[in-house]
């Protein structure tokens, strides 16, 4: 063999060999590729999982939440706007828990901030309505069961009492409420004292709630106020 045909006899050698190697190099890469999708498809999946398990295991309650309560100078008001971030972002924390005037229900109070309380009504192990304040007092009739959560998260709740609006009514501590109707579960009470209105509650198809110098006041969608000292 002539030295020309035993070079050329190389040099294709050389070119199988680099194309072999160019071969398992690509599929090397194509398996860590789909490696790495595997793992981010399982983690992806793990993801959807856990949000879906965080849905279904979430409670969905009666908010009694949305009414306005407008509170004059006539009467001490621990309103200061709006709280809308609970700790700055830390967990909310259990306060206490309070057995409610019918006997059989309990409110679970939670701090979620400055002024910022929720209140978890429970009976029989069942939550059956929400209280929150945020930048005003909240108050829920449940069954002529009337309950107030303030902002400083006091819990006060009553039997009966409840006078049926439209119309001027007495209330405790002195208090008038003259509830005239807006429209479909929607009331406005105006509170008037010695000096005139000094609250105005509005609902809008949610109960809402006030403390008018120690006299908490709850008034519902379906226009029925009461109030106990």
């Amino acid at each position: 063999m002539s030295s020309s045909t035993t070079a050329r006899t190389a040099r294709r050698r050389t070119l199988r060999i680099a194309a072999a190697s160019l071969v398992a190099a690509a599929g090397l890469t194509l398996t860590a590729c789909a490696g790495s999708n595997a793992a981010d498809a399982k983690s992806a999946g793990h993801t959807d999982s856990a949000a879906a398990e965080s849905s279904a295991s979430g409670w969905s309650g009666l908010q009694s939440t949305g009414a306005k309560a407008e509170v004059k100078a006539g009467v001490a008001s621990k309103q200061s706007g709006s709280a809308h971030v609970a700790n700055s972002g830390k967990a909310a924390s259990t306060v206490r828990t309070q057995r409610l005037a019918d006997g059989i229900s309990t409110a679970e109070i939670t701090k979620l901030g400055d002024q910022h309380y929720r209140a978890k009504i429970v009976a029989r192990g069942s939550v059956l309505a929400t209280l929150e304040t945020n930048g005003h007092d909240d108050g829920l009739d449940a069954n002529d069961m009337f309950v107030t959560l303030t902002l400083d998260g006091q819990v006060h709740s009553w039997m009966g009492g409840g006078h049926q609006g439209p119309g001027t009514f007495k209330l405790a501590g002195g208090w008038t409420a003259k509830v005239t109707k807006l429209g479909e579960l929607k009331y406005r009470a105006q509170i008037i004292g010695h000096d005139g209105v000094a609250a105005t509650l509005e609902t809008n198809q949610h109960d809402v709630g006030l403390d008018a110098n120690g006299i908490y006041i709850v008034l519902s969608s379906g226009g029925v106020i009461s109030a106990h000292a």
